[in-house]
């Protein structure tokens, strides 16, 4: 069965806005090692809008770091879905609308062959984690006091995850990496 992960940003506050985080080439080799890992790309309309157009021409272009550069290839070529009720359309290459239940699309993605299911955004992520889908976290903790934002899990239920690894990064990023143990 193949694994739901969710990987998220976040400040040493607990807010997981994209306005004041590190973003080096380190942090991009790391999320491109991610998707790597992962065949498909699950999000809702708002991160779709924060992803799309800038992304894809980040891919097209070139124009940024050789690991943005790589990160934007990897990101833009591999399959999305996007859960949204309000989207008319998408236009990004290899995405799919969808306006179906998130819970029983992802039970079937767990049930076919491939590789992980990567989780983008807070309020899919949170959904999610409210069902007992989500099988692993990883928690990039930035240090910043951003004192402002939107946070991780605003509500739901209290989830119990087991630490499976940890890494430090040049920037002074940390990045936990739990399991789920309870779902």
């Amino acid at each position: 069965m193949r694994n739901v992960v969710f990987a998220i940003n976040i400040t040493v506050d607990g807010c997981c806005g994209h306005e004041s985080v590190v973003a080096d080439d380190e942090l991009h080799e790391y999320f491109t090692g991610l998707l790597q890992d992962s065949d498909i790309e699950i999000f809702g309309r708002n991160t779709y809008h924060l992803m799309y157009p800038y992304w894809h021409d980040v891919a097209m272009n070139q124009s940024e770091s050789k690991a943005t550069n790589e990160f934007a290839r990897t990101f833009d070529s591999m399959p999305k879905i996007v859960f949204s009720t309000t989207l008319k359309s998408v236009e990004w290459n290899n995405t799919t609308l969808l306006r179906s239940s998130l819970q029983e699309e992802i039970v079937k993605l767990k049930q076919q062959p491939g590789k992980n299911i990567s989780i983008g955004g807070l309020n899919i992520a949170s959904q999610l984690a409210q069902s007992g889908l989500i099988d692993e976290y990883r928690f990039l903790v930035q240090p910043i006091v951003a004192g402002k934002g939107p946070r991780l899990f605003k509500s739901g239920k209290n989830l119990t995850l087991e630490l499976i690894g940890s890494k430090m990064f040049r920037s002074g990023v940390v990045e936990l990496h739990y399991k789920n143990i309870h779902k």
